[in-house]
């Protein structure tokens, strides 16, 4: 079973991998600084669950 994440999470995450894709990869931490540079979040908790999520849907692009 998968964690259930905010819709809002998922669409902001989502919106960032289609204009930025190619600037995220498959490590949490370099995806946290790159929201941080490109988005305006000011909660650490928001900003890492983004993150995290797109780190998540990069490794398993990379697996299929």
């Amino acid at each position: 079973m998968g964690n259930v994440r905010p819709t809002y999470i998922k669409v902001l995450s989502e919106q960032l991998l289609k204009r930025f894709g190619s600037e995220f990869g498959s490590e949490f931490e370099q995806n946290k600084k790159k929201v941080e540079e490109l988005t305006n979040i000011k909660s650490k908790k928001i900003r890492n669950m983004v993150a995290g999520y797109i780190t998540r849907k990069k490794n398993r692009m990379s697996a299929v």
